[in-house]
Formats: structure tokens, sequence, C-alpha cells
């Protein structure tokens, strides 16, 4: 039996079960794709880290700038299985679900002054040599610091939940941000928030950089580590982001921080360095 993500009858969990497969294992697992579509996948993650304001039709072009004859259709496609869209409102390449529920963006003009005031998560493509993952994280907006963060194979959303679970037991925030991504607007996902009186605000449709600091923590991770590294497995890349995250939380002075550590920041206010 071949475990499908979109099965019409069985969840991922109950298919695993069936074909004697712990759910921990098969999310350890890179998703795979054709080497052409690799190769393009990871040239479009570099393209969007640097310029988040290509859609399709510029993200073609400038894959032909570098060499690769594809057309818009492949290049939408590719962009949607990565969750990507652009900054701008523009074509529909975003995956929010028509019958869930949006929040208004709550954070336009508000004053960030002390950590757990305001939270967010949000997704990223990570492309491996044979495969690709996705990682979620979450990040405290007034110092940086990522509270959590998981890897999952597939969008499906319960990697969202265990991290937004994971944060919570760390503290709570006033305002919790995302984008209108499916797994966000999920009704189990907002039901953790609402259960803890948490307000939710989400992006506007179109606009990452309502969502800013996460996305410079993409940058950072992928120039930083990822791109470099380039890790063969999935343990490999889950033990290399460990490391990673640890050093960004705890020993890498941020500019906009007058070179504090985001944990210097964050636990100043509880007398921890």
């Amino acid at each position: 039996m071949m475990i499908e993500t979109q099965h019409p009858q069985l969840s991922v969990r109950r298919q695993c079960e069936l074909v004697g497969l712990s759910r921990a294992t098969f999310y350890r697992q890179a998703r795979g794709e054709t080497p052409f579509n690799l190769c393009l996948l990871r040239l479009i993650d570099e393209e969007y880290t640097r310029a988040p304001f290509y859609g399709y039709r510029k993200m073609t072009a400038r894959l032909k700038m570098h060499g690769y004859d594809v057309n818009r259709k492949r290049v939408a496609r590719l962009m949607h299985m990565m969750g990507l869209q652009a900054i701008y409102p523009g074509p529909r390449t975003s995956t929010a679900h028509p019958q869930h529920k949006k929040y208004p963006y709550l954070l336009r003009g508000l004053s960030i002054t002390r950590p757990h005031q305001v939270w967010s998560a949000d997704i990223t493509y990570v492309p491996m040599p044979s495969g690709f993952m996705y990682l979620v994280a979450v990040i405290d907006w007034f110092s940086r610091f990522v509270l959590a963060w998981q890897l999952s194979n597939t969008l499906d959303g319960l990697f969202c939940r265990e991290a937004l679970q994971a944060a919570l037991r760390q503290g709570q925030p006033d305002i919790f941000n995302t984008d209108q991504g499916v797994q966000f607007t999920a009704n189990s996902f907002i039901d953790e928030l609402e259960a803890a009186h948490i307000r939710i605000s989400m992006d506007g449709r179109g606009r990452a950089f309502d969502n800013i600091f996460i996305e410079r923590l993409w940058r950072s991770v992928k120039y930083e580590d990822i791109y470099i590294k380039a890790y063969p497995t999935v343990p490999a890349l889950e033990r290399g982001l460990h490391d990673y995250f640890q050093l960004y939380n705890y020993e890498r002075p941020h500019q906009s921080l007058d070179y504090l550590t985001p944990a210097m920041v964050h636990f100043a206010t509880q007398g921890v360095q």
C-alpha cells in the first residue's frame, strides 16, 4: 500500500497503522519529485527568498534567464506546491480554504514593546538533494526568539499544531499572527488559540511583509545554514536545524536588537541571560 496524503477516505495516521509504519517515520521521509523539478524548486526557493515580490510570471522569466525553458503553468504549479505567492495581490496561488473563517490584521501601527505580546508562525519550503520538506516556526516579534519549529513532508497542518502546542508550553502571547493558509485557518488550529483566549491576527492576502520578522528568519536560516550545508537526509536536516536555531537564539547577535541575542532580549524581564 502506498501512503497518500490526500486519500479520500483514510487519514495519513490510519494508512500508517495499516502498513505498520509509524507516523513519525513517514514524516521524516523527504517528499520526492523528478530531478528536473527538484532543480527548478531549488531555484524558485532561492529567487523567492531574495525577492518575495515575484509572482509566477516574473519567476518564469527569471528561470528562463537561468537557461531553463519552462512555461508559466509549470512554474505556477510548483509555486503553489511550495505554498508561495507574491507579496502584492495578484494571481491566486495561496492555499486559503474558502469555508474557513478569516481574521483581520491587528498589527498595523501597533507598538511592540515586550516579549509575548505578539507571536507569529509561517511555513517555508526546504530543498534537499533528493526531495524536499516543509518547515514551520513560531517566533516572538519583540525578541525574534524562535519558540518552536517542526518539519513535515506534507502541508496537512498537523505539524503546525504541534509547533503551536510546543510554543504554548513556554508561555502565551496576547496576539498570534499568521497568513491565511489553510493550515492556520483550520478549526483545529484556531481552536487551540481561542481556548487560550489569544487574539488572532491574519495577514492580508498576498502580503508576506505583514509577517516581516519571520520572513527575515527564513532568509537567515536558508542562507546561513540550509543552502550551505545541503543536508542529505531528513535526520541530518533535523539535527542541523536544531543546532542552527540554538545558535540563532542564544549566540548570534542581531543588529536590530542592538547586537544582543534573541535569548538576551526574550528572557531579560525574567532576569535570565
